[in-house]
């Protein structure tokens, strides 16, 4: 690159930084702006009172100005009116809120509910399941102690035919015969 070339190059990077930290920095500064300007300007109405005090500024004959006792003035229906409706609208807004609560406590109390229900199920299935492995444990040693038995009452059987002459290969042979 030539001379030329690199400047123009390094004009069009600061044309793209500048606009980079406009565009970064500017939204906020606008929001910000437009803000400041908005709380500056009277966001009510001025008054509109009929006061039958005199003005504080004595101006020419034919020109009254009011506005600014009419706006010090309290109008005291105005007040109460604006009192109830903030009332009203706090009470509503407990209504409500007590509303969701009750509504929120009824939900969780129908699902403790169901739960309680479905463990007992479980608790039911749990006892049979005990009860069956109690049975079934009770009968394998009932069957245990019946093959103990019956292997006490083989061995006797065989130590008194053996007393007699009996011989287990002569039984073969003799049942292989036959």
């Amino acid at each position: 690159m030539n001379r030329k070339q690199q400047k123009a190059f390094r004009l069009v990077i600061w044309i793209l930084g500048l606009f980079l930290i406009a565009y970064i920095a500017g939204r906020p500064l606008y929001w910000h702006l437009n803000e400041t300007l908005n709380a500056t300007s009277s966001p009510c109405p001025p008054c509109q009172c009929d006061c039958s005090l005199q003005p504080l500024i004595s101006l020419p004959e034919g020109l009254t100005n009011n506005s600014i006792l009419d706006c010090m003035r309290h109008d005291q229906e105005v007040t109460e009116e604006v009192g109830k409706s903030f009332s009203d609208l706090l009470a509503d807004e407990v209504r409500e809120k007590e509303a969701e609560a009750e509504e929120k406590q009824r939900k969780a109390d129908t699902k403790l509910l169901e739960a309680k229900k479905i463990a007992s199920q479980y608790q039911k299935e749990a006892d049979k399941c005990n009860s069956g492995m109690e049975t079934c444990e009770q009968a394998r040693e009932r069957a245990e102690a019946a093959l103990e038995n019956q292997l006490k009452d083989t061995a006797l059987w065989e130590l008194r035919a053996r007393q007699r002459g009996w011989n287990k290969n002569a039984s073969k042979k003799a049942r292989a015969r036959s």
